[in-house]
C-alpha cells in the first residue's frame, strides 16, 4: 500500500459499527483497512451486527470468523437457520452462537484489551442495555436478537432485544474513549435511490459479484424449504391480527389456500422487516447529527438484504472500499473512486469548514 500523507501510524480510533443484518459484513472491510494503515483501534461500541463483528475483533477472532463467512453459500445459510415456534421470534440463533462460542469461548468483556461496549434493548423497562463487562457471548446474542425474527434473550427481569430498536449506530459509549478520532459505520444508511452493491465496487469486482448471482439464480438456488418453516413460526407470531380474507378463496383447493395463507404471512413478516430498517435508518441520521463523528462511513441499506448472508465477500470488500474512500477524504488525500461519492459522508472538520465559509464568506 502506498504511503500515506501525515503518517497515521500512531493514531488511536474509537469506532462505531451499527446494525445492518448482513450488510454488517462491511464493518470487516473498514477494520482491516484501519489496520493496514496502522491505525490502532483502542475502543469499540457495537450493535447487532456491529456488536458481532466488533466483539470477535476485539477477541482476536476476526480472521477465522471472516474466513467462515466468506465460504457460506446458501444452503450453509439456511442449515445455520433453526426455526422455532415460540411467539417471540421466528428463529433462536443457537447454531450461529455455537460457531461464535467455538472461536471466543468464554470471554469475557472487561478482560478484552480494547474496551468493548455492545447494545442491546430491554422491551420491559424500554431503554437501552449497555454490556461493559460480563460474558461477551451472552452481550452478542442479545444485541443481535431482532425483534420477532430472534427470540430474545431473558437475564433477570429484563427482555434484551437487538439494541437497533433504540440505537442503531451507538457513537455515546465512545465518547469518554481516549482515542484520537471516532470512526463511525453506519449499514442502514438511507439512499435517495435503489443504490446497489455491484455499482459501488470497482468494475472487475463487480463483474465476479454479478457472475456469483447470476449462478446461484441458473442454478435454481432458492430459499423455499427455509421460507416454508420460517412461514409457519410466521403464522404464530401474527395470530390474533386477523386476516380478514381467510375464506376469499373458497374455490380453491385446502393445499391452495395453505400456500397463499403462508405467502401472505411471510408478506407480513417482510414488512415488519422493512419497517425495522427504515426505523433505524432514520434513528441513525439523528445520532449522528447529535454527536458527530470525525469519519462516518455510510453503507445504503438498498445494497442487499438483511439476511443475504451467503455475499459476505463482496460486502467486506465494499466496507474496505468505502472505508479507502473515507480514511483518503479524512487524511487530506483524493481517491478517484469507482461509485456514488455521496455514500460517504464529510468528516465533521470538514462539514464546519463548510458552515464557517459560508458565514464568513471570502
Amino acid at each position: 500500500m502506498q504511503n500515506k500523507a501525515g503518517n497515521p501510524r500512531d493514531k488511536t480510533v474509537a469506532l462505531v459499527l451499527g446494525s445492518g443484518g448482513a450488510r454488517g459484513y462491511a464493518h470487516i472491510g473498514v477494520i482491516e483497512e484501519l489496520e493496514a494503515r496502522g491505525y490502532r483501534v483502542v475502543a469499540i461500541s457495537g450493535c447487532s451486527m456491529g456488536a458481532l463483528v466488533g466483539g470477535v475483533y476485539a477477541a482476536g477472532q476476526l480472521d477465522a470468523y471472516r474466513d467462515w463467512v466468506c465460504q457460506l453459500d446458501y444452503f450453509d445459510v439456511v442449515r445455520l437457520v433453526d426455526v422455532t415456534w415460540s411467539p417471540m421470534g421466528a428463529m433462536k440463533a443457537s447454531k450461529v452462537m455455537g460457531k461464535l462460542e467455538s472461536l471466543i469461548g468464554d470471554t469475557r468483556i472487561e478482560d478484552l484489551e480494547i474496551a468493548v461496549t455492545t447494545v442491546a434493548t430491554d422491551l420491559n423497562r424500554q431503554r437501552e442495555v449497555w454490556f461493559q463487562s460480563g460474558s461477551l457471548l451472552e452481550a452478542i446474542r442479545a444485541s443481535i436478537a431482532v425483534p420477532g425474527v430472534i427470540t430474545p434473550v431473558h437475564l433477570d427481569d429484563q427482555v434484551l432485544v437487538d439494541g437497533g430498536l433504540l440505537n442503531p449506530l451507538p457513537i455515546i459509549p465512545t465518547v469518554s474513549a481516549q482515542a484520537d478520532l471516532v470512526l463511525a459505520v453506519n449499514a442502514t444508511a438511507h439512499s435517495p435511490r435503489l443504490v446497489t452493491l455491484e455499482e459501488l465496487l470497482p468494475p472487475d469486482e463487480a463483474a465476479e459479484e454479478q457472475a456469483r448471482e447470476e449462478s446461484r439464480d441458473a442454478g435454481g438456488i432458492d430459499f423455499a424449504s427455509w421460507i416454508d418453516g420460517v412461514r409457519g413460526a410466521a403464522r404464530r407470531l401474527f395470530e390474533g391480527f386477523g386476516n380478514g380474507d381467510s375464506n376469499a378463496n373458497g374455490d380453491k383447493s385446502v393445499e391452495e389456500e395453505t400456500l397463499e395463507r403462508g405467502r401472505r404471512e411471510w408478506g407480513r413478516l417482510d414488512m415488519v422487516l422493512a419497517s425495522f430498517d427504515i426505523t433505524q435508518a432514520a434513528l441513525a441520521k439523528y445520532k449522528v447529527a447529535g454527536y458527530p463523528p470525525d469519519v462516518l462511513i455510510e453503507v445504503p441499506k438498498t445494497v442487499c438484504g438483511a439476511y443475504e448472508f451467503h455475499r459476505a465477500e463482496a460486502l467486506i470488500s465494499l466496507g474496505r472500499h468505502l472505508a479507502v474512500d473515507a480514511l483518503d477524504r479524512f487524511e487530506g488525500l483524493t481517491h478517484p473512486g469507482w461509485g456514488s461519492q455521496a455514500t460517504v459522508v464529510e468528516t465533521a472538520v470538514e462539514e464546519e469548514e463548510k458552515e464557517q465559509e459560508e458565514k464568513d464568506p471570502p
